[in-house]
């Protein structure tokens, strides 16, 4: 007879482990299944610097101490991929890359998103090393310095904004000739002295030394004339992609593909909820993912409670 679990968490960022741990705690010996990204954006991330408790963490270094806390409490991980899913029943399925099937009475996805990014050289190269897509994160680390930021919709805007508090100089480039924004947040980036725009440009190559990123190089749409920019960071705000195509047909989602909740965690299936940045296209911080999934495992924990 195949194991029924208590609980199984597609998924292990800070949402996912944070979950792990709670359900932990809560005796119900949760299953991660971590996938082929173990740890999430995290796992590619260089210095954290807006968790509680650490001045600067390497974003591996809290991905692991978050990992071994989780079994200490009683969660166990297997690195199978899930392939498909099948929510029909009580008992829910996971089907994986490996061929083994799960079955668990509860299921909590903190399957997380991925920044869109632009393909261009030089961009996974430097990925980390001063190509980011996270103002909010990273710009603290270029105080007095030029950066470059790659979109011009509301991301690029909120990100653009933000920045102007430490970067001494500011790039916009949009592959448009107007700005898709339409958050009033862009009317104070377009009047701020230290911003600069430059409409009908894409990015043709992101360069640098062995170490950092020290320019971009930018094609103008119009007169295809190639322009070699110095900078200190590029910021890619073109979007996030939430990792739920596993889970169309299953379960609601919204337009741009991210789950949609009843309450706080639940999903459109009794007894599956989600966590982090699979249902989250507005915060999209290490610590907000963390605290839904907390919430996440405390639900699945009073679902489970009221089955007995």
């Amino acid at each position: 007879m195949s194991i029924i679990h208590n609980v199984i968490i597609i998924g292990s960022g800070p949402a996912g482990l944070t979950a792990a741990i709670y359900n932990g705690r809560s005796k119900l010996k949760p299953l991660v299944l971590e996938g082929n990204q173990p740890g999430g954006q995290l796992s590619t991330t260089t210095a954290v610097e807006n968790w509680p408790g650490y001045s600067s963490i390497l974003g591996p270094d809290l991905i692991q101490a978050m990992r071994e806390q989780a079994k200490k409490c009683g969660a166990t991980f297997s690195s199978d991929q899930v392939i498909r899913v099948d929510f029909s029943g009580p008992i829910h399925k996971l089907y994986t890359e490996g061929g083994a099937t799960y079955q668990t009475k509860a299921v909590i996805i903190a399957t997380g998103a991925q920044a869109k990014k632009l393909g261009c050289k030089g961009e996974q190269e430097y990925w980390g090393k001063g190509v980011t897509t996270c103002a909010t994160c990273d710009a603290p680390f270029y105080e007095g310095k030029q950066v470059v930021v790659i979109g011009g919709g509301d991301t690029a805007m909120t990100e653009a904004e933000h920045l102007t508090h430490f970067a001494r100089k500011i790039t916009i480039i949009h592959r448009s000739d107007k700005l898709a924004a339409t958050d009033p947040i862009k009317d104070k980036v377009l009047a701020h002295p230290n911003v600069t725009f430059l409409y009908n440009h894409t990015v043709n190559e992101i360069y640098g030394t062995d170490f950092k990123v020290t320019g971009v190089t930018i094609e103008n749409k119009i007169t295809k004339e190639f322009i070699n920019l110095s900078c200190d960071g590029v910021f890619v705000t073109i979007g996030m992609k939430p990792a739920t195509e596993l889970f169309k047909g299953h379960l609601e989602m919204d337009l741009h593909g991210y789950l949609i909740l009843s309450g706080k965690t639940a999903t459109s299936k009794k007894g599956v909820f989600a966590a982090g940045d699979v249902a989250d296209y507005q915060y999209q911080q290490a610590i907000t993912a963390a605290g839904t999934g907390c919430m996440a495992a405390l639900d699945a924990a009073h679902y489970l409670n009221e089955k007995i």
